[in-house]
């Protein structure tokens, strides 16, 4: 075989071989989207030490709602209108500042990194009920008149956020 055929042959089985690993790994989402915030050209452009600034959006990943609950006694569901899952994060945050030589030798950033926290939330959700009860058995099976009822299931929002704040 002439050098080029294998040099050839060679980067087809590399390929081959690059090909197959990446797609025996599964696709994970991502959960945030780093935010680069690009100083570098400004700082050397202007010789000057600039500040380093980053942060991470999130991305919604809705839930399934859970489905009507019957009760018994009721003549609609509970939880007419559900409450609709939502899980994300919050956003992060980091930078770091030059700082002059006060503090001493070393120390020649402050910075604060905030990383993206979970939050779960849960949308608002209803509750009704309607002005008559079911079928009474003792008015020969009409229902009976009741105060209508309504209630607004509150939001809730879950999250733990995080902060360092340090001298590099």
């Amino acid at each position: 075989m002439k050098p080029t055929t294998r040099g050839t042959l060679a980067a087809v089985v590399t390929g081959v071989a690059a090909v197959v690993g990446a797609s025996a790994a599964p696709a994970v989402a991502a959960e945030t989207v780093p935010v680069p915030v690009p100083l570098e050209g400004v700082e050397h452009s202007l010789n000057v030490k600039m500040p380093r600034l980053g942060g991470e959006l999130p991305l919604l990943k809705p839930g399934a709602p859970e489905g009507p609950t019957y009760v018994e006694g009721r003549l609609l569901p509970a939880s007419a209108l559900p409450q609709v899952p939502l899980g994300a994060a919050l956003p992060g945050l980091r930078a770091e500042t030059p700082l002059p030589r006060i503090v001493g030798e070393g120390f020649e950033r402050v910075g604060v990194d905030a990383p993206a926290a979970d939050l779960r939330t849960l949308t608002p959700g209803l509750n009704v009920d309607t002005p008559l009860t079911a079928p009474n058995p003792d008015a020969l099976g009409l229902p009976s008149l009741q105060d209508p009822q309504a209630a607004v299931l509150t939001p809730v929002l879950r999250t733990a956020p995080t902060a360092n704040l340090g001298l590099v």
